[in-house]
């Protein structure tokens, strides 16, 4: 019994030591914390780290070692990855094959990649899968430190699914992502 109850304690403080930082890197006072906001805190690292768990058997690169930024755009979006170390060319040339090969995915309406990370009820997943072809143009571009893929539809309804599986993504894989900064960002980069 008191083993288990080291264990439990043991597993409580490493949880607990998991939330000292906001996924944006905000220092966190627990003591001011409701008890609800605790257990959605605890919810969504536990979250985060199923995903990047599953992540594993679908992104051939480390996410920690990456970064992932999502621009929201009036007629779509841009998902940027790229490697926190430019001098980490094998995460840099993962990230590229895998943006390649999910792009040919998406293109043919297979979503099976992201349901098998994020799951089958990922918000703005459903109405991406039953998108006609040629109703989402989805390109892929090289990038300094690794690659983007640009999503554009004339259709309101597709526009809101691609924000919306942003948002998830974000929230989804915490302090490895980040918002973008729609068309400014876009204009920055290489």
């Amino acid at each position: 019994m008191r083993k288990t109850l080291v264990t439990c304690f043991v597993i409580f403080m490493a949880a607990g030591s998991l939330h000292a930082q906001s996924a944006d890197g905000a220092a966190i006072d627990h003591a001011t914390m409701d008890h609800s906001a605790h257990m959605k805190m605890m919810a969504q690292a536990k979250r985060q780290a199923e995903v990047s768990e599953r992540g594993k058997e679908v992104m051939p690169f480390k996410l920690e070692a990456t970064t992932h930024i999502f621009s929201k755009q009036s007629d779509g979006g841009i998902q940027h990855v790229v490697a926190k170390s430019s001098k980490d060319t094998a995460q840099v040339r993962f990230v590229r094959q895998h943006l390649q090969q999910i792009q040919e995915e998406f293109l043919k309406g297979d979503f099976s990649g992201p349901t098998r990370i994020h799951g089958q009820s990922m918000p703005g997943l459903a109405q991406l899968q039953s998108a006609k072809s040629g109703q989402i143009i989805i390109k892929y571009k090289n990038v300094e430190g690794g690659g983007e893929l640009t999503y554009k539809t004339i259709e309101p309804s597709l526009v809101i699914a691609l924000h919306a599986w942003f948002d998830a993504q974000l929230s989804d894989h915490g302090k490895d992502a980040m918002p973008g900064q729609g068309q400014q960002d876009r204009m920055k980069r290489p």
